[in-house]
């Protein structure tokens, strides 16, 4: 019996092997048919998307076609006697073309016809106009321009515009993804992305009140008074600056805060200026050596060089020499901090300071004035 199951095993055996060399070599013996189609693999290819429909995963797209509308070009003219208005990119960081047409950008800011832009980007202009993303130009007024921080405001004879949506400065951080949307070198529209390399930045001298957004995202002349916007469209500030030593982005660009942009914005319309606190000192930072020789023991603080005579700090008594502290009970370091602490504080109130005279402290009680306003974002008025 054995013997018996041992043979049908080798036989089975043979008999399978037999069946795999005639697959292989000879598979029309075993019923299949001469030239008989390898299997097919079947590839399926997902549909293109539509334009304006769905964005791959990770896209920035919803993002800029929900700004993009919002931005505009912007194409101002001087005559010859005046000095040519110009993107501001250009003025700041000499770029050497020149001439009497100027080209920005600007960003609409109420369905009505109220925009956004530079103050150096219509600064001395004769005629504005502007361009809008379908296609339409139209021609724009100043309503208001605060040198200070460099905006301004116009305003477009249209109605149903597509207004930007304001974000939250307060949510911003370093890292953040941003959009720069404007119109570079005058080629159309153009959307950059990066991130926000930096937070209130200050003392670069290009503007009185300078509390910058530094990013990455390219920025070049033409951008000056676009749109910097988040992941979700909405606006975070308005492209100014860059730093650069050929004239073309390196990286390194700065936007004013739209907080900073709608306090500015509110004011220009309603009452026709910014309303800010300002006291007529000339303040300078606080460097130990100057600690030191004004036998002074502490090494922070803004010292007063001058004091405007018959100003607000005057009439409270302040001196040169004396170190400022606290302005309303904030903490001040520099000379920055002084200056946005006093401009925030409501014109023919009073304010506290903290100062330090020598070794003795003084609080002095003062009625804030209403800023002066200055001629332009280059020569503004030095008082504080």
């Amino acid at each position: 019996m054995r013997r018996l199951w041992l043979i049908f095993s080798q036989a089975v055996t043979v008999a399978l092997a037999a069946v795999f060399v005639l697959a292989t070599l000879k598979p029309q013996w075993l019923g299949g048919r001469p030239g008989s189609a390898p299997v097919q693999f079947s590839i399926t290819q997902a549909a293109p998307l539509p334009l304006g429909g769905a964005s791959m995963p990770g896209s920035y797209a919803p993002a800029a076609r929900r700004a993009s509308p919002s931005v505009v070009s912007v194409m101002t003219s001087a005559s010859q006697s005046a000095s040519a208005p110009g993107d501001p990119l250009r003025r700041y960081f000499g770029d050497p073309e020149g001439g009497s047409a100027g080209t920005g950008s600007a960003v609409i800011v109420s369905a009505d016809g109220y925009l956004l832009t530079n103050n150096h980007v219509i600064e001395n202009a004769d005629q504005i106009e502007i361009g809008l993303l379908d296609g339409r130009r139209v021609a724009a007024k100043v309503v208001g321009t605060d040198p200070d921080s460099d905006l301004a405001v116009l305003k477009v004879a249209l109605a149903g515009l597509p207004a930007i949506t304001f974000g939250d400065n307060d949510a911003l951080q370093v890292g953040d993804v941003v959009l720069a949307i404007g119109n570079p070198f005058n080629v159309g529209q153009t959307v950059t992305s990066g991130i926000v390399s930096a937070i209130g930045r200050s003392g670069l001298g290009l503007n009185t009140f300078e509390n910058f957004i530094q990013t990455d995202a390219a920025i070049n002349p033409g951008n000056s008074g676009g749109a910097l916007v988040d992941i979700n469209g909405q606006l975070l500030g308005i492209n100014t600056a860059i730093y650069s030593r050929s004239g073309g982005s390196m990286g390194i660009g700065f936007a004013i805060p739209v907080t900073t942009a709608r306090q500015v914005m509110e004011g220009l319309i309603t009452e026709g200026v910014v309303t800010r606190g300002w006291i007529g000192v000339q303040p300078s930072d606080l460097t130990p050596d100057m600690a030191e020789s004004f036998g002074l023991e502490i090494d922070r603080g803004v010292l007063i060089t001058g004091v405007l005579q018959d100003g607000p700090a005057s009439a409270a008594g302040m001196q040169p020499g004396d170190v400022v502290v606290s302005v309303g009970g904030t903490p001040v370091a520099n000379t920055a901090q002084l200056l946005n602490a006093v401009a925030g504080l409501k014109p023919q109130t009073q304010a506290v300071l903290s100062v330090y005279r020598g070794r003795q402290s003084l609080e002095l009680s003062i009625r804030v004035a209403q800023r002066p306003k200055a001629r332009s974002a280059r020569n503004a008025a030095p008082e504080r």
